[in-house]
């Protein structure tokens, strides 16, 4: 249903944990990098803003089983702490901050994840 609804893939930014062993990474001076963990198919709506509030704000519609495929990648205990560790969300080239999430249940099991960004 997801692909039929839209199909669309994001970039969710995580932090890379492996810093340089020089003296200036064990300061915190160096960057360590990101790393884009890609999930698809997620359904992208855009939502209304008001006039003092962000420019742009997105909901993304995240299967359950993109959020799987990453949690297993990167030894996460569950969505709540993969979405808590995320920089950012990347889509169509622009940098969105996650604002809010939340997750729909079926029968006791999350299926979908709703996921505000904001630019």
């Amino acid at each position: 249903m997801l692909r039929a609804l839209g199909g669309e893939e994001i970039s969710m930014l995580l932090p890379l944990s492996a810093m340089p062993g020089d003296p200036a990474g064990q300061l915190g001076l160096a960057d360590p990098g990101v790393e884009e963990v890609r999930i698809s198919p997620v359904i992208v709506r855009y939502l209304p803003t008001e006039n003092s509030g962000p420019r742009r704000r997105v909901e993304f519609l995240v299967p359950a089983s993109g959020i799987a495929t990453a949690l297993s990648a990167h030894d996460f205990a569950g969505a709540e702490q993969l979405i808590d560790a995320t920089l950012g969300i990347a889509y169509e080239g622009e940098l969105f901050h996650i604002e809010g999430f939340t997750s729909e249940y079926f029968g006791g099991v999350a299926y979908l994840y709703r996921v505000i960004g904001v630019e």
